[in-house]
């Protein structure tokens, strides 16, 4: 299997992880079943997914400490966790980037995730007055301290991430990127490659629209939030689903759904070291898993890429 090592630390990964938003995530989605988390958790370092991508937002914390509970199962040396903060609990979750916060953040992720280091952490969203490189210093403390092993942001635009990485500290960056939004490929990518740091993209399944699961006769009821999503409505949606629909008879060829397909195509992009999709169930993680056994030639790559170019933004 192959591994991706993170930035130029020494943190690796296989490439594709575990989004864990859905494990323990009661305060952005309704229904969810600890336990049930615990066992997509399971279903994950069983499968050969070692990288664990977690945050002090999905549940309050309680994402860590349903992932803390399952690690005294495993062995902890051959797990990548990732965990973030920026949300400050005494103060109605306004973002806070202070090196005192970051700090005790990552202190009290270690009392949840009940391990004594954390492989990555990152500053979930930049605050509007923490200078940056001060923020990324603090965590440069921590690093040398051994409480995290790689320093990394979410959420920052690049000029916040230059600001940030004066001293050339960041290893590794978090954003929104998916073959229906890519910004990055120009805002981002030249920079990351340039200064060797290593990036990961969240919603790279496109919030489900990536996955073949919707048609262009798919309606939302009023009080859906995708109502409000441009990718949800009109003629890109169209677009989309058409998009997806014309990959098709590539998945069938290499006898995969079309979630292990698109997944298959990030792990083979250059630009991206780890691929995180969420799962509610461990039957998801199962099936994710296997597009890391699914090997796409040069031109089923170019096929993928292509058939989304006109709808990128």
């Amino acid at each position: 299997m192959d591994i991706v090592k993170i930035g130029n630390t020494g943190v690796v990964s296989t490439p594709l992880g575990l989004g864990t938003n859905k494990v323990g995530g009661h305060n952005l989605f309704p229904n969810l079943d600890d336990d049930k988390g615990a066992k997509v958790v399971e279903a994950a370092l069983d499968n050969g997914i070692t990288l664990l991508d977690t945050a002090y937002a999905y549940g309050l914390g309680r994402s860590e400490e349903i992932i803390g509970q399952v690690l005294q199962k495993y062995d902890r040396s051959k797990v990548t966790i990732a965990t973030k903060a920026a949300q400050d609990p005494t103060q109605n979750g306004k973002l806070n980037n202070s090196p005192a916060f970051l700090k005790q953040s990552v202190d009290e992720a270690l009392k949840r995730l009940k391990t004594d280091y954390i492989d990555i952490f990152y500053i979930h969203f930049p605050d509007s007055s923490t200078p940056k490189a001060e923020a990324v210093n603090a965590l440069a403390d921590l690093k040398k301290a051994g409480k995290i092993r790689a320093i990394g942001v979410s959420n920052f635009s690049l000029d916040q991430i230059k600001e940030g990485n004066v001293d050339n500290q960041i290893d590794i960056i978090e954003d929104n990127y998916s073959l229906i939004h890519r910004d990055a490929e120009t805002s981002l990518f030249p920079y990351l490659k340039e200064h060797q740091i290593s990036f990961v993209p969240y919603f790279p399944l496109g919030s489900g629209l990536l996955t073949g699961k919707y048609h262009e006769a798919t309606d939302f009821p009023s009080d859906d939030p995708r109502q409000n999503n441009p990718n949800f409505s009109g003629d890109r949606f169209a677009g989309i689903v058409q998009a997806v629909n014309n990959l098709q008879p590539l998945a069938d060829a290499h006898d995969a759904t079309m979630a292990q397909l698109i997944l298959a195509w990030y792990i083979k992009n250059p630009a991206i070291s780890v691929v995180i999709p969420g799962a509610r169930q461990p039957e998801q993680v199962l099936n994710n898993a296997k597009a890391m056994d699914l090997t796409l030639s040069d031109n089923d790559y170019n096929s993928i890429d292509n058939a989304f170019k006109s709808l990128s933004n």
